[in-house]
């Protein structure tokens, strides 16, 4: 069962889907990457899958994205968000534990809300954009390093966001964290050769996902 929803910001608000599992176990407010929304196959592929694994959902879009801008929201601006989006899903998760979830650039804005102080019961990264493409030597990993909840890496091993040595490296460094390594998978978990819908890719990763964040 879906619901359309508006959630209040201090200056605006921004549109959700809840998606609600039968018996919920656990709840997830999920975020988009930058180039797409809330609405696209893979995240919604995504989050119907882990409704049949009991998992309750709540995705949303970033202002930039409702306002149908292409570029996002500064970090400032996103991390706001991530904290009022989480306020309004605790208040719909009826005391599940409440796990925030992203892809790309979503991911990385809650673990940076996170990082200063957004209570959530841990954190999944579908495709967490550890450096630029071609730019490894620039690594956004610094405020990574001060958040204790567990963390889940969804990752691609031919993703050039995130080359797969460095990705191991700042693993290593973080005790909280474990990873699901997609072989051959892209950024967007596509595998040359494996002619896949996103909606089918995005549902793929909801077991191994769920089978982390259930109770």
């Amino acid at each position: 069962m879906t619901d359309e929803l508006s959630l209040p910001l201090d200056d605006g608000a921004v549109t959700a889907t809840l998606t609600r599992a039968t018996d919920p176990v656990a709840f997830v407010i999920v975020a988009h990457g930058a180039g797409a929304g809330k609405d696209h196959p893979f995240l919604v592929g995504f989050t119907e899958a882990l409704a049949t694994e009991g998992v309750s959902s709540l995705r949303f879009n970033f202002p930039y994205m409702d306002a149908g801008r292409k570029f996002p929201d500064r970090a400032p601006a996103a991390v706001a968000v991530w904290h009022a989006v989480t306020r309004a899903g605790r208040e719909l998760a009826d005391d599940l534990p409440v796990w925030a979830a992203g892809k790309s650039f979503g991911g990385r804005m809650a673990s940076m809300a996170v990082a200063e102080g957004m209570d959530v019961a841990g954190l999944v990264f579908l495709g967490y954009p550890l450096h630029a493409p071609g730019k490894p030597e620039k690594l956004r990993d610094e405020h990574l390093y001060g958040i204790g909840v567990p963390m889940l890496f969804v990752e691609g091993t031919n993703d050039p966001f995130a080359e797969r040595p460095l990705l191991e490296g700042v693993l290593a460094k973080l005790p909280t964290a474990t990873v699901d390594w997609i072989e051959g998978g892209g950024h967007s978990f596509e595998v040359k050769g494996n002619k896949r819908t996103p909606d089918v890719i995005g549902a793929s990763l909801a077991s191994s996902v769920a089978a982390v964040i259930r109770p």
